[in-house]
């Protein structure tokens, strides 16, 4: 399988999330989580997965000059896209408030993006899930704002949480891909990278 697969390369992933080193944990993979600081600034001509796109590259680029031959370096963003805007991780809770409560009865999309890089070449792929909440109250949203930590999430929910348990009543994709990975195509890229690596 794909760990023994893998066994001649070095797993880097930089990220914090504990949701996307869970899902590496569940591929049954050795990785070494790394971080490095970056400012998640993009040009604001960037519309769609070009954002999410953009800053899983970027956070790839304080790594590059130290890569290792069998290193595989991992990075990645999420957003939500409502209403022709992306959203990010709201900054306090009456903006997490709005956040969702703009998306209440409606349809949006999260994309995330993944960047997969060694010394001798760099992948991005992204994946696209449409989420459907119901018609959620006041007293709903607050709830989930007071009790749980919508800050640190992009659209300022987590659907595997509370408010995706009582609100999403329509998805179209990768579930993972809401929770921020789509480890199926993570998984379809690394073996990609393995064959690649192997031709060159």
């Amino acid at each position: 399988m794909l760990k023994e697969q893998l066994k001649d390369y070095h797993i880097i992933l930089a990220s914090g999330s504990p949701r996307r080193q869970e899902f590496f944990k569940g591929l049954d993979l050795d990785f070494e989580v790394r971080l490095k600081p970056i400012k998640e600034v993009y040009p604001e001509s960037l519309r769609h997965f070009e954002i999410s796109d953009y800053l899983a590259q970027l956070k790839s680029v304080p790594f590059k000059n130290e890569l290792q031959p069998n290193d595989i370096l991992i990075t990645s963003d999420t957003i939500v896209w409502h209403n022709e805007k992306a959203l990010g991780k709201p900054e306090s809770s009456q903006e997490a408030f709005d956040m969702i409560k703009s998306m209440s009865n409606q349809t949006h999309e999260v994309i995330t993006s993944v960047c997969f890089i060694t010394i001798i070449s760099e992948k991005t792929i992204h994946d696209i899930t449409k989420v459907t909440f119901k018609a959620l109250t006041d007293e709903e949203i607050w709830y989930y704002v007071n009790n749980f930590n919508p800050l640190d999430k992009a659209g300022a929910y987590g659907i595997q949480e509370w408010i995706g348990q009582i609100g999403v009543t329509h998805l179209e994709g990768s579930f993972f891909n809401v929770m921020g990975l789509p480890i199926h195509l993570v998984y379809k890229t690394l073996n990609e990278i393995v064959k690649n690596q192997k031709t060159v």
